[in-house]
């Protein structure tokens, strides 16, 4: 009876990731806006193996909207990278095959985001304590990074405040001991580690659920089983890194970010059993129709003119 009243309570507290939420989000392009409007992110990932994560977050977060991106990867990645996503600028590390270490100019960008390929690495490791330690603004942490913090619990303590982690279900049991079988164990665990560590937790998975340091829970509505795939959630982070670059509060980026990369994957499963996360991205960028642009009028991230208004 108690389990039940719990979940009874919690389903009850969440409040839905609709159209109408993010109406109220996202903000419409001014009509003479240009690229240093949009923020300058940082993608920190990668690894010898592993370049096709740092392609998918860095092509996602170009797709979401912002106006510049650097990407600091291991020295392997260097022609992959400028080839895949020429709009992309390039850093690499003084190892070949992982990250070792952090940008002196890490602190300049508008926004960064780590983890995608990025491997386990001691010398890794090390870096994200560098980056915690140096970056005081929130930061984006998903996929091997969110395993690093698992491995060396002493980076919790480090994290910048109001920082969005992005672990899906099997990485939130390495961080938090709660299995990946109990979804509402896991669910009511966001809460508590949210709060505990005054971070946002994305919880992915079927109604993915954002814990915020408040307390707050909301659930996602957008998405679909196809979108259950290799590189998927690489994709999420850089959509999220993307709308945090772009000036959106961590929590709207959060909210937005799950949102549209559901809406994206249910546009891309539309007339298919299974897709692939490249499917997503470039689902991002088409044009939308008129009746969901009428429902996402009050701010889709793309803008409203043809070029027959320039």
């Amino acid at each position: 009876f108690c389990v039940f009243s719990r979940k009874v309570v919690l389903l009850r507290a969440m409040q839905l990731i609709d159209e109408k939420l993010i109406g109220t989000i996202l903000r419409p392009r001014r009509i003479d806006a240009h690229k240093g409007d949009f923020g300058h992110a940082l993608f920190i990932g990668g690894s010898y193996g592993k370049m096709g994560a740092a392609v998918l977050a860095s092509r996602a977060c170009l797709r979401a909207g912002v106006g510049l991106l650097s990407a600091y990867i291991p020295a392997c990645g260097y022609l992959i990278l400028q080839i895949s996503v020429p709009e992309a600028m390039c850093m690499t590390d003084s190892e070949t095959e992982y990250i070792s270490a952090i940008p002196a100019n890490v602190s300049d960008f508008s926004a960064v985001g780590v983890g995608p390929g990025i491997g386990r690495h001691y010398a890794t490791e090390q870096a994200l304590f560098a980056l915690f330690d140096t970056v005081k603004k929130p930061l984006v942490i998903d996929a091997d990074a969110l395993n690093l913090i698992a491995k060396n619990k002493d980076l919790l303590a480090c994290l910048p405040k109001n920082s969005i982690l992005t672990p899906h279900a099997m990485e939130f049991e390495r961080l938090s001991g709660v299995s990946r079988t109990d979804r509402q164990a896991q669910i009511e665990a966001a809460v508590r580690f949210s709060a505990e560590h005054q971070v946002y937790l994305v919880l992915k998975g079927a109604g993915t659920i954002i814990a915020t340091p408040t307390g707050a829970v909301f659930r996602n509505t957008t998405g679909n089983p196809a979108m259950a795939t290799a590189g998927s959630g690489d994709v999420l982070c850089g959509i999220i890194l993307s709308l945090l670059a772009q000036a959106y509060s961590p929590q709207e980026s959060a909210m937005a970010g799950v949102f549209l990369h559901g809406w994206a994957g249910d546009r891309a499963a539309k007339n298919r059993f299974t897709i692939t996360a490249g499917d997503i991205v470039d689902e991002l960028g088409v044009q939308v129709t008129k009746q969901e642009q009428t429902r996402l009028q009050n701010g889709y991230p793309i803008a409203k003119y043809s070029a027959d208004d320039l």
